[in-house]
């Protein structure tokens, strides 16, 4: 029986049961702005931090770099670029704990990513180790979200558009670390949230496009959450959080900007 219904599903599989843009192309555009808006705000804390290295503040601008990036920019983009996923013959429903476990190791990992070029003095191999860390978390956090996914069936991927997908989260951040530590400016911050949202928009579509699934009727239907249940209250959430942190960015000026004030105004010994 079981044999049987294998058969029947990779029938149905090869009629394109799949599908990434179910709900046309509003998920597409607002998980590409949140993922710009969610890095925008994260460099920009970055390179706070990187400024006042050295101060306990650039501890917390890094945590809050963390957050927007691997909370908002990553972790939200992948669930709301999710609601256009579907499987013709069954639910798509969500695992809860996988899902805040995703989201956990994403602001985790970036945290040790974006400490590398925030906390320590730049050189090129922090830079290096800084967007490795930060590209294969991203691409960890997109396939332990896809692990939490539950269908009737099976879920498989091509090895080769898994391994592009990581490389193209690691080249990607590690630019977008190193616009924000190295280039100054407004249109260069703009730039380097630009370029980590390519990354982490890249890196989810061509990991979808290594997905292959194989439906199975007689498994019973998943009883877990909804996509939307889970991302709506996290995405409200987020709009607060993100708001908290460009008032702290617009509003603070900090001991780094404190002490090159003062070394331009020849007020600091030995300046």
């Amino acid at each position: 029986m079981v044999a049987d219904d294998r058969i029947e599903a990779v029938m149905i599989m090869d009629h394109g049961t799949m599908q990434h843009f179910s709900m046309g192309p509003w998920p597409v555009v607002l998980a590409c702005v949140t993922s710009f808006v969610g890095s925008l705000i994260g460099l920009s804390c970055a390179a706070r931090a990187h400024r006042d290295r050295g101060h306990r503040v650039a501890m917390l601008w890094t945590a809050g770099g963390a957050v927007a990036i691997g909370g908002v920019a990553i972790w939200l983009m992948h669930f709301i670029a999710m609601y256009g996923f579907s499987i013709t013959g069954t639910q798509v429903r969500y695992s809860v704990w996988l899902t805040v476990l995703s989201a956990v190791v994403s602001i985790g990992v970036v945290f040790v990513g974006l400490s590398q070029v925030t906390l320590r003095r730049f050189s090129g191999p922090r830079l290096l180790c800084a967007g490795a860390v930060a590209g294969v978390g991203v691409a960890f956090m997109h396939y332990l979200g896809m692990a939490a996914v539950r269908f009737q069936g099976d879920i498989g991927y091509d090895p080769l558009l898994v391994a592009l997908s990581v490389v193209i989260a690691v080249v990607a951040a590690t630019v977008a670390f190193w616009f924000t530590v190295v280039v100054r400016g407004t249109l260069a911050r703009l730039g380097a949230g630009v370029v980590m949202a390519i990354a982490v928009s890249g890196m989810h579509y061509t990991g979808m496009a290594a997905v292959h699934v194989v439906v199975i009727p007689s498994r019973p239907a998943p009883v877990d959450a909804d996509a939307f249940d889970l991302v709506f209250p996290v995405f409200l959430i987020s709009g607060l959080v993100i708001a908290g942190l460009q008032w702290a960015l617009f509003t603070s000026i900090g001991p780094g900007a404190d002490r090159e004030r003062a070394v331009r105004g020849g007020t600091v010994p030995g300046a």
